[in-house]
Protein backbone atom coordinates (compact mmCIF):
# COMPACT_ATOMS: atom_id res chain seq x y z
CA UNK A 1 0.00 0.00 0.00
CA UNK A 2 3.12 2.06 0.04
CA UNK A 3 2.14 3.72 -3.34
CA UNK A 4 5.72 5.33 -5.01
CA UNK A 5 6.69 8.24 -6.41
CA UNK A 6 5.68 8.81 -9.94
CA UNK A 7 2.02 6.66 -9.51
CA UNK A 8 0.09 9.74 -8.55
CA UNK A 9 -0.45 12.77 -10.62
CA UNK A 10 1.23 16.10 -9.00
CA UNK A 11 -2.77 17.35 -8.58
CA UNK A 12 -3.90 13.96 -6.47
CA UNK A 13 -0.67 14.43 -4.41
CA UNK A 14 -1.70 18.04 -3.57
CA UNK A 15 -5.18 17.13 -3.15
CA UNK A 16 -4.43 14.18 -0.73
CA UNK A 17 -1.84 16.03 0.90
CA UNK A 18 -4.76 18.66 1.77
CA UNK A 19 -6.79 16.54 2.93
CA UNK A 20 -4.34 14.93 5.57
CA UNK A 21 -3.49 18.46 7.06
CA UNK A 22 -6.54 18.82 8.95
CA UNK A 23 -6.62 15.48 10.60
CA UNK A 24 -2.95 16.04 10.85
CA UNK A 25 -3.43 19.22 12.90
CA UNK A 26 -6.53 17.79 14.69
CA UNK A 27 -4.63 15.13 15.85
CA UNK A 28 -1.92 17.39 16.78
CA UNK A 29 -4.10 19.78 18.87
CA UNK A 30 -5.51 16.79 20.65
CA UNK A 31 -2.00 15.16 22.02
CA UNK A 32 -0.10 18.24 22.08
CA UNK A 33 -0.47 18.67 26.08
CA UNK A 34 0.23 15.26 26.10
CA UNK A 35 3.57 15.54 23.95
CA UNK A 36 6.05 16.57 27.41
CA UNK A 37 4.62 13.14 29.64
CA UNK A 38 5.67 9.58 29.87
CA UNK A 39 2.95 9.13 26.96
CA UNK A 40 5.40 9.84 24.63
CA UNK A 41 7.86 6.93 24.70
CA UNK A 42 4.37 4.88 24.34
CA UNK A 43 3.75 6.85 20.73
CA UNK A 44 7.47 6.34 19.96
CA UNK A 45 7.12 2.03 20.88
CA UNK A 46 3.74 2.18 18.84
CA UNK A 47 5.74 4.10 15.67
CA UNK A 48 8.20 1.44 15.88
CA UNK A 49 6.24 -1.29 16.25
CA UNK A 50 4.07 -0.27 13.03
CA UNK A 51 7.51 0.21 11.26
CA UNK A 52 8.93 -2.61 12.17
CA UNK A 53 5.36 -4.57 11.31
CA UNK A 54 5.52 -3.64 8.27
CA UNK A 55 8.66 -4.90 6.98
CA UNK A 56 7.18 -8.74 7.15
CA UNK A 57 5.86 -8.73 3.97
CA UNK A 58 3.59 -11.68 3.16
CA UNK A 59 2.85 -13.67 -0.08
CA UNK A 60 -0.56 -12.47 -2.12
CA UNK A 61 -2.41 -13.95 -4.71
CA UNK A 62 -0.68 -12.97 -8.22
CA UNK A 63 2.75 -13.54 -7.08
CA UNK A 64 2.47 -10.15 -5.14
CA UNK A 65 2.99 -9.00 -1.51
CA UNK A 66 1.42 -7.54 1.42
CA UNK A 67 1.71 -6.86 4.62
CA UNK A 68 0.01 -5.79 8.04
CA UNK A 69 0.07 -2.33 9.51
CA UNK A 70 0.03 -2.38 12.74
CA UNK A 71 -2.94 0.35 12.71
CA UNK A 72 -5.25 -1.58 14.52
CA UNK A 73 -3.47 -2.56 17.44
CA UNK A 74 -1.86 1.55 17.53
CA UNK A 75 -5.57 2.60 17.66
CA UNK A 76 -6.68 0.78 20.32
CA UNK A 77 -3.78 1.13 22.76
CA UNK A 78 -3.23 5.52 21.98
CA UNK A 79 -6.53 5.73 20.13
CA UNK A 80 -7.10 7.37 16.56
CA UNK A 81 -5.71 10.81 17.16
CA UNK A 82 -2.25 9.58 18.67
CA UNK A 83 -2.24 6.94 16.12
CA UNK A 84 -2.40 8.75 12.89
CA UNK A 85 0.78 10.53 14.56
CA UNK A 86 2.76 7.97 15.15
CA UNK A 87 2.01 5.97 12.10
CA UNK A 88 2.51 9.10 10.24
CA UNK A 89 6.27 9.21 11.78
CA UNK A 90 6.59 5.77 10.29
CA UNK A 91 5.47 6.11 6.85
CA UNK A 92 7.85 9.11 6.67
CA UNK A 93 10.98 7.58 7.80
CA UNK A 94 10.27 4.65 5.69
CA UNK A 95 10.07 6.94 2.63
CA UNK A 96 13.07 9.08 3.33
CA UNK A 97 15.09 7.07 4.27
CA UNK A 98 14.27 3.44 2.65
CA UNK A 99 11.97 4.59 -0.36
CA UNK A 100 9.10 2.34 1.33
CA UNK A 101 6.43 4.95 -0.32
CA UNK A 102 7.26 7.84 -2.24
CA UNK A 103 7.90 11.61 -1.05
CA UNK A 104 5.03 12.95 -3.41
CA UNK A 105 2.62 10.15 -2.48
CA UNK A 106 3.54 11.13 1.65
CA UNK A 107 0.63 12.50 1.95
CA UNK A 108 -1.64 9.79 0.36
CA UNK A 109 0.44 6.60 2.35
CA UNK A 110 -0.50 8.54 5.57
CA UNK A 111 -4.26 9.57 4.48
CA UNK A 112 -4.65 5.75 3.12
CA UNK A 113 -3.41 3.89 6.49
CA UNK A 114 -2.65 6.51 9.09
CA UNK A 115 -5.73 8.42 9.23
CA UNK A 116 -8.41 6.07 7.20
CA UNK A 117 -7.50 3.66 8.80
CA UNK A 118 -6.92 4.69 12.46
CA UNK A 119 -10.70 5.94 12.03
CA UNK A 120 -12.10 3.03 10.53
CA UNK A 121 -10.32 0.91 13.28
CA UNK A 122 -11.43 3.04 16.32
CA UNK A 123 -15.39 2.84 14.81
CA UNK A 124 -14.95 -0.72 14.70
CA UNK A 125 -13.52 -1.20 18.14
CA UNK A 126 -15.86 1.12 20.31
CA UNK A 127 -19.16 -0.37 18.31
CA UNK A 128 -17.83 -3.84 19.46
CA UNK A 129 -15.62 -3.42 22.25
CA UNK A 130 -17.99 -0.97 23.78
CA UNK A 131 -19.30 -1.53 27.85
CA UNK A 132 -16.81 -4.48 28.62
CA UNK A 133 -14.38 -4.62 30.19
CA UNK A 134 -10.82 -3.54 29.67
CA UNK A 135 -9.46 -7.64 29.99
CA UNK A 136 -12.98 -9.05 28.70
CA UNK A 137 -12.12 -11.10 25.65
CA UNK A 138 -14.85 -9.08 23.85
CA UNK A 139 -12.08 -7.01 23.31
CA UNK A 140 -9.45 -8.90 21.50
CA UNK A 141 -12.02 -9.74 19.22
CA UNK A 142 -12.98 -6.52 18.75
CA UNK A 143 -9.34 -4.87 18.23
CA UNK A 144 -8.87 -8.12 15.44
CA UNK A 145 -12.10 -6.95 13.38
CA UNK A 146 -10.81 -3.47 13.93
CA UNK A 147 -7.48 -4.66 12.53
CA UNK A 148 -8.90 -6.44 9.82
CA UNK A 149 -11.60 -3.78 8.78
CA UNK A 150 -8.89 -1.06 8.92
CA UNK A 151 -6.07 -2.55 6.25
CA UNK A 152 -8.79 -3.53 4.12
CA UNK A 153 -10.25 0.77 4.01
CA UNK A 154 -6.90 1.73 3.30
CA UNK A 155 -6.58 -1.05 0.30
CA UNK A 156 -9.58 0.29 -0.61
CA UNK A 157 -8.91 3.61 -0.80
CA UNK A 158 -5.38 3.28 -2.24
CA UNK A 159 -6.76 1.12 -4.71
CA UNK A 160 -8.94 4.06 -6.36
CA UNK A 161 -6.68 6.60 -5.67
CA UNK A 162 -4.55 4.15 -8.51
CA UNK A 163 -7.43 3.40 -10.57
CA UNK A 164 -8.54 6.54 -11.40
CA UNK A 165 -4.91 7.81 -12.87
CA UNK A 166 -5.46 6.24 -16.14
CA UNK A 167 -9.00 7.93 -16.63
CA UNK A 168 -7.71 11.44 -15.61
CA UNK A 169 -4.46 11.79 -16.56
CA UNK A 170 -3.22 10.55 -19.90
CA UNK A 171 -0.67 12.05 -22.52
CA UNK A 172 -2.04 12.62 -26.13
CA UNK A 173 -1.98 9.68 -27.57
CA UNK A 174 -4.26 8.36 -24.68
CA UNK A 175 -1.17 6.14 -22.94
CA UNK A 176 -1.40 6.76 -19.32
CA UNK A 177 0.97 9.16 -17.55
CA UNK A 178 0.99 7.80 -13.81
CA UNK A 179 -0.79 4.29 -12.74
CA UNK A 180 -1.52 2.62 -15.50
CA UNK A 181 -4.36 0.09 -14.54
CA UNK A 182 -7.56 1.80 -14.23
CA UNK A 183 -10.36 0.80 -11.61
CA UNK A 184 -11.85 -2.62 -12.63
CA UNK A 185 -8.44 -4.02 -12.15
CA UNK A 186 -6.97 -1.98 -9.54
CA UNK A 187 -9.75 -2.66 -7.17
CA UNK A 188 -9.57 -6.44 -7.46
CA UNK A 189 -5.71 -7.07 -7.25
CA UNK A 190 -5.36 -4.68 -4.08
CA UNK A 191 -8.39 -5.90 -2.32
CA UNK A 192 -8.04 -10.13 -2.65
CA UNK A 193 -4.73 -10.10 -1.18
CA UNK A 194 -5.87 -7.86 1.40
CA UNK A 195 -9.18 -9.55 1.89
CA UNK A 196 -7.11 -12.88 2.28
CA UNK A 197 -3.67 -12.68 3.36
CA UNK A 198 -2.39 -9.27 4.39
CA UNK A 199 -5.62 -8.81 6.17
CA UNK A 200 -5.39 -12.07 8.01
CA UNK A 201 -2.04 -10.91 9.30
CA UNK A 202 -3.43 -8.11 10.24
CA UNK A 203 -6.29 -8.98 12.15
CA UNK A 204 -3.92 -12.04 13.91
CA UNK A 205 -0.96 -8.75 14.96
CA UNK A 206 -4.34 -6.33 16.56
CA UNK A 207 -5.94 -9.27 18.43
CA UNK A 208 -2.57 -10.66 19.46
CA UNK A 209 -1.50 -7.54 20.69
CA UNK A 210 -4.45 -6.84 22.58
CA UNK A 211 -4.19 -10.24 24.35
CA UNK A 212 -0.89 -9.61 24.80
CA UNK A 213 -1.11 -6.68 26.46
CA UNK A 214 -4.60 -7.75 28.78
CA UNK A 215 -2.28 -10.58 30.37
CA UNK A 216 0.52 -7.86 31.40
CA UNK A 217 -0.17 -4.31 31.31
CA UNK A 218 -3.85 -4.06 30.84
CA UNK A 219 -3.27 -0.27 31.79
CA UNK A 220 -2.15 0.45 28.44
CA UNK A 221 -5.14 -0.53 27.12
CA UNK A 222 -7.34 2.52 28.67
CA UNK A 223 -4.94 5.12 26.91
CA UNK A 224 -6.94 5.49 24.12
CA UNK A 225 -7.19 9.07 24.40
CA UNK A 226 -9.24 10.15 21.05
CA UNK A 227 -10.98 13.27 22.29
CA UNK A 228 -11.35 15.04 25.17
CA UNK A 229 -13.19 12.96 27.01
CA UNK A 230 -11.07 9.89 26.65
CA UNK A 231 -8.36 12.25 27.31
CA UNK A 232 -9.88 13.30 30.63
CA UNK A 233 -10.41 9.74 31.34
CA UNK A 234 -6.74 8.58 30.49
CA UNK A 235 -4.72 11.99 31.15
CA UNK A 236 -4.68 11.78 34.51
CA UNK A 237 -0.95 12.32 34.05
CA UNK A 238 1.08 13.01 37.20
CA UNK A 239 2.72 16.16 37.53
CA UNK A 240 5.40 14.76 38.33
CA UNK A 241 5.44 12.44 35.09
CA UNK A 242 8.13 12.75 32.48
CA UNK A 243 9.25 11.07 29.20
CA UNK A 244 12.35 9.58 31.30
CA UNK A 245 9.97 7.59 33.72
CA UNK A 246 8.08 7.09 31.01
CA UNK A 247 10.92 5.26 28.90
CA UNK A 248 11.72 2.87 32.02
CA UNK A 249 8.16 1.62 31.72
CA UNK A 250 7.52 1.06 28.21
CA UNK A 251 11.15 -0.89 28.76
CA UNK A 252 9.11 -4.15 28.50
CA UNK A 253 7.47 -3.47 25.29
CA UNK A 254 10.81 -2.49 23.22
CA UNK A 255 12.75 -5.51 24.71
CA UNK A 256 9.77 -7.77 22.73
CA UNK A 257 10.27 -4.93 19.81
CA UNK A 258 14.10 -6.01 19.49
CA UNK A 259 13.26 -9.48 19.54
CA UNK A 260 10.70 -8.76 16.58
CA UNK A 261 13.54 -6.58 14.96
CA UNK A 262 15.78 -9.65 14.92
CA UNK A 263 13.23 -11.85 13.01
CA UNK A 264 12.61 -9.39 10.09
CA UNK A 265 14.39 -11.35 7.64
CA UNK A 266 11.63 -13.36 7.72
CA UNK A 267 9.73 -10.46 5.80
CA UNK A 268 12.09 -10.82 2.59
CA UNK A 269 11.39 -15.00 2.22
CA UNK A 270 8.11 -13.82 0.31
CA UNK A 271 9.43 -13.57 -3.15
CA UNK A 272 7.31 -10.61 -5.31
CA UNK A 273 6.80 -7.12 -5.13
CA UNK A 274 3.24 -5.18 -3.75
CA UNK A 275 0.72 -4.40 -6.20
CA UNK A 276 1.66 -1.20 -7.78
CA UNK A 277 4.52 -0.61 -6.08
CA UNK A 278 6.47 -1.42 -9.16
CA UNK A 279 9.59 0.35 -10.35
CA UNK A 280 9.55 2.74 -13.75
CA UNK A 281 12.58 0.18 -14.70
CA UNK A 282 10.22 -2.66 -14.18
CA UNK A 283 8.24 -1.86 -17.33
CA UNK A 284 11.17 -2.19 -19.30
CA UNK A 285 11.82 -5.60 -18.00
CA UNK A 286 10.33 -8.94 -20.13
CA UNK A 287 10.04 -10.95 -16.79
CA UNK A 288 8.82 -7.94 -14.62
CA UNK A 289 5.84 -7.30 -17.25
CA UNK A 290 4.64 -10.53 -17.57
CA UNK A 291 4.39 -10.72 -13.17
CA UNK A 292 3.17 -7.41 -13.59
CA UNK A 293 0.45 -8.42 -16.16
CA UNK A 294 -0.43 -12.03 -14.15
CA UNK A 295 -1.08 -9.53 -11.18
CA UNK A 296 -3.42 -7.39 -13.41
CA UNK A 297 -5.88 -9.57 -14.19
CA UNK A 298 -3.16 -10.48 -17.27
CA UNK A 299 -3.60 -7.45 -18.55
CA UNK A 300 -0.31 -6.19 -19.91
CA UNK A 301 1.40 -2.93 -18.45
CA UNK A 302 2.10 0.09 -20.93
CA UNK A 303 4.44 -1.05 -23.73
CA UNK A 304 6.63 2.14 -22.71
CA UNK A 305 6.42 2.78 -18.91
CA UNK A 306 4.26 5.93 -18.21
CA UNK A 307 6.21 9.21 -18.71
CA UNK A 308 5.11 10.95 -15.72
CA UNK A 309 5.63 7.77 -13.51
CA UNK A 310 9.22 7.79 -15.17
CA UNK A 311 9.59 11.43 -14.22
CA UNK A 312 8.52 11.37 -10.76
CA UNK A 313 10.15 8.66 -9.61
CA UNK A 314 13.52 9.91 -10.04
CA UNK A 315 12.39 12.97 -7.63
CA UNK A 316 14.20 11.29 -4.31
CA UNK A 317 16.70 8.42 -4.02
CA UNK A 318 16.45 7.15 -0.36
CA UNK A 319 19.91 6.70 1.20
CA UNK A 320 18.98 2.47 2.26
CA UNK A 321 16.41 1.73 -0.63
CA UNK A 322 14.27 -1.27 0.14
CA UNK A 323 15.51 -1.73 3.47
CA UNK A 324 19.20 -2.73 2.14
CA UNK A 325 22.14 -0.78 3.05
CA UNK A 326 24.43 -0.64 -0.02
CA UNK A 327 27.70 -1.07 2.23
CA UNK A 328 25.86 -4.67 3.85
CA UNK A 329 26.29 -7.79 1.67
CA UNK A 330 24.17 -9.85 3.51
CA UNK A 331 20.24 -8.75 3.02
CA UNK A 332 19.14 -10.17 6.30
CA UNK A 333 21.79 -8.68 8.59
CA UNK A 334 21.39 -5.74 6.60
CA UNK A 335 16.99 -6.14 6.90
CA UNK A 336 17.48 -6.20 10.60
CA UNK A 337 20.14 -3.14 11.03
CA UNK A 338 17.58 -1.34 8.81
CA UNK A 339 14.33 -2.22 10.99
CA UNK A 340 17.22 -0.81 14.50
CA UNK A 341 18.27 2.32 12.63
CA UNK A 342 14.34 2.71 11.49
CA UNK A 343 13.59 2.68 14.78
CA UNK A 344 16.17 4.26 16.05
CA UNK A 345 14.97 7.48 14.20
CA UNK A 346 11.60 6.97 15.50
CA UNK A 347 12.83 7.46 19.17
CA UNK A 348 15.13 10.21 17.94
CA UNK A 349 11.61 12.32 16.72
CA UNK A 350 9.51 11.55 19.47
CA UNK A 351 12.58 12.46 21.78
CA UNK A 352 12.90 15.95 19.85
CA UNK A 353 9.26 16.27 20.37
CA UNK A 354 9.57 15.87 23.51
CA UNK A 355 12.37 18.11 24.32
CA UNK A 356 10.55 20.46 22.56
CA UNK A 357 7.71 20.58 24.47
CA UNK A 358 9.18 20.22 27.49
CA UNK A 359 11.65 23.82 26.98
CA UNK A 360 8.23 25.71 26.02
CA UNK A 361 7.06 24.91 29.13
CA UNK A 362 3.72 22.80 28.27
CA UNK A 363 2.02 20.90 31.21
CA UNK A 364 0.88 17.80 31.49
CA UNK A 365 -3.17 17.16 31.02
CA UNK A 366 -4.01 16.95 34.36
CA UNK A 367 -2.62 20.80 35.66
CA UNK A 368 -4.62 22.01 32.16
CA UNK A 369 -7.45 20.22 32.59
Amino acid sequence: MHIPDGYLSPSTCAVLYGAALPFWYAAFARIKRLLNTRLVPLLAVASAFCFVIMMFNVPLPGGTTGHAVGVGAATVVLGPWAAMLSLSVALLIQALFFGDGGITTLGANCFNMAIVGSLVAYLVYRVIARGTPVTSSRRTVAAALAGYAAINASALVTACELGIQPLFFKDAGGAPLYAPYPLHIAIPAMMIGHLTFAGLAELVVSGGVVAYLQRTNPSLLAHGFSGQGDAKKIGKVPASSSPQSGWRLTGPLWIRLAALMLLTPLGILAAGTAWGEWSARDYASPEMRQKIASASANVAPPVVQPHGLEKLSALWSAPFPQYAPPFVRHPAFGYVMSAIFGSGLIVGCFGLISWIFAKRGKRPLEDSA
